[in-house]
């Protein structure tokens, strides 16, 4: 696939824990990126707020801004979470919440991979936030991956040929979504 202009693709994990498999899967991704691509992951999540909803006027948090200007200055968004306690992690979750506002994920095209043990209730769930957030989803840029960890390596590199390829086509049709 052919990019003519230098794009930039925010990847998020939703996981704050070091070695995450989520984490791994989103550097994975970006050895994919062709060179055209300026590919980013995304590691404030651990220093914003906690989400209050802001007065008229008044400034964001600097870990805020720097989050808004992360997203308003990529051309798409790949989120990677963990489900915890069948749901989408607080962290994630809180993240988004500041972006309410904002309108960053307004019309941005966005992949979705939900990689945990299970899985079958987060994704849903962060697919249901992105909707209300007005998130362009790309179709067949969402992919669940239950088991994750029987799937990877502990270098952080998909065992399972059928997750590659899936995996693979997620980021595919995410780059067609921002090829100029």
């Amino acid at each position: 696939m052919i990019i003519t202009m230098n794009k930039t693709i925010l990847a998020i994990s939703g996981s704050l824990r070091e070695g995450s498999s989520n984490t791994q899967l989103l550097t994975l991704l970006g050895t994919w990126a062709p060179a055209a691509i300026n590919y980013q992951i995304y590691t404030g999540m651990g220093g914003l707020p906690h989400f209050i909803p802001m007065a008229e006027g008044k400034a964001y948090p600097a870990a805020v801004q720097n989050l808004h200007q992360q997203l308003n200055a990529a051309d798409a968004v790949i989120i990677c979470t963990p489900e915890y306690a069948f749901g989408v992690p607080g962290s994630l979750k809180n993240l988004l919440d500041w972006t309410v506002a904002a309108g960053n994920f307004v019309d941005k095209p966005v992949a979705v991979i939900t990689a945990s043990s299970q899985g079958n209730y987060a994704h849903p769930s962060l697919l249901t936030t992105l909707g209300a957030i007005n998130a362009h989803i790309i179709e067949g840029a969402t992919l669940l991956i239950p088991f994750i960890r029987a799937k990877m390596d502990t270098g952080g590199h998909v065992i399972d040929a059928a997750t590659e390829k899936e995996l693979r086509l997620v980021f595919d049709n995410l780059l067609k979504a921002i090829k100029g």
